[in-house]
């Protein structure tokens, strides 16, 4: 039997705004009822570091055309969309039924337009090998996220219905040339999306039953360009209070910061929030906060990046938490401990994180 697999097709139209401040300068308060937590085994990762400016990514199929480009508003490496049509990150490993899907994206288009149009987000139940199954309707089941002007709408079909089964939209406007952390969360059928700290959608039943949803699928029109970057999927459902009180330690992707930098992002506060209540539930726990890297850059600068992340993360839990700083110890072990080898982008995100230890 051929095993299905899940794409998810975006279509992106829309401006973005990014929220760029720490917790210690009032986002906290802002990103107050923010509930997203990454999944907690990475499967996923691009960041576009290791190819040349000007190739198209090896990770992804298209049958349009794109290329890895740099920018003086955004540091780093970003995938630009040239030409329409569909871009789908090769993920070959399964999602599971809970995964989350993040990446950063900076909407543009050709015309000059207020607001963002000419893409599509979707996750379908299909195969890699045969991108163009279904045509229109990719798949065998999907649903496809399209922003629009000041509207994120949404449609789901599957082969058992025969086509298109459910529709809706929500009130949200995306800004050209902005730049968005959009993350997704997929527990069986229910489906959330947020841009920055917004819940845009919550979809009990986005997910039509009976399927395996194993692929992320955007499609462009030729007049949209936008630029991705940080473009992460991880699988399964992070159960912390268990991992830490039982087990002893909590390895989490869910503690973002900038390149090189010790800047907690505003992103990873619901991470944080959980944290803090297990330590407010718990109030003889004591923890050890460790940062890891993976190996780009030298050992020594690793190893002090590393330790002054672990000390940020603390400060946010004392100061934004109101955590003891007595009952939490910080340390960093670089690049001295990695989870997996630094040879490919999805090594390096797994060996890029912080574990909460037990004492």
């Amino acid at each position: 039997m051929k095993k299905q697999l899940f794409y998810i097709i975006v279509l992106f139209s829309f401006p973005a705004i990014f929220i760029s401040k720490s917790f210690s300068q009032g986002n906290n308060a802002v990103y107050s009822k923010f509930d997203f937590i990454p999944g907690e085994k990475v499967i996923y990762y691009d960041d576009f570091t290791s190819e040349n400016v000007g190739d198209f990514p090896a990770q992804w199929n298209t049958n349009g055309s794109g290329e890895i480009v740099t920018t003086e508003n955004f540091p780093g490496r970003w995938f630009q969309l040239t030409k329409g049509g569909f871009f789908i990150p090769e993920a070959k490993e399964n999602f599971s039924e809970n995964f989350t899907i993040e990446f950063d994206i900076v909407p543009k288009n050709t015309t000059n337009s207020e607001g963002v149009y000419g893409i599509d987000l979707m996750l379908v139940s299909g195969t890699l090998q045969n991108p163009g199954e279904g045509g229109a309707i990719p798949g065998k089941a999907g649903i496809k996220i399209t922003p629009g002007f000041d509207l994120v709408s949404w449609t789901n079909w599957s082969a058992a219905d025969e086509g298109y089964k459910d529709q809706g939209s929500s009130a949200f406007k995306f800004v050209p040339n902005e730049k968005y952390h959009i993350s997704f969360w997929i527990q069986k059928q229910r489906i959330r999306l947020y841009a920055n700290e917004n819940k845009i959608l919550d979809l009990p039943r986005g997910l039509i039953a009976g399927y395996t949803y194993n692929i992320f699928r955007m499609e462009t029109s030729d007049e949209a360009n936008p630029i991705i970057s940080n473009f992460r999927i991880a699988a399964g459902l992070p159960d912390m209070r268990n991992k830490l009180l039982k087990d002893g330690k909590i390895i989490s992707y869910g503690i973002h910061f900038d390149v090189n930098s010790d800047k907690v992002k505003p992103e990873s506060y619901a991470t944080l929030k959980e944290i803090a209540q297990i330590l407010k539930d718990n109030p003889t726990l004591k923890i050890k906060i460790v940062g890891h890297t993976d190996s780009d850059g030298d050992d020594i600068s690793n190893m002090d990046l590393s330790k002054r992340r672990s000390i940020s993360v603390k400060k946010e839990l004392t100061d934004n938490f109101g955590i003891d700083a007595g009952r939490i110890e910080t340390d960093g072990k670089g690049e001295s401990e990695p989870l997996n080898g630094n040879s490919s982008s999805v090594d390096k995100a797994k060996n890029r994180r912080v574990e909460f230890i037990k004492l």
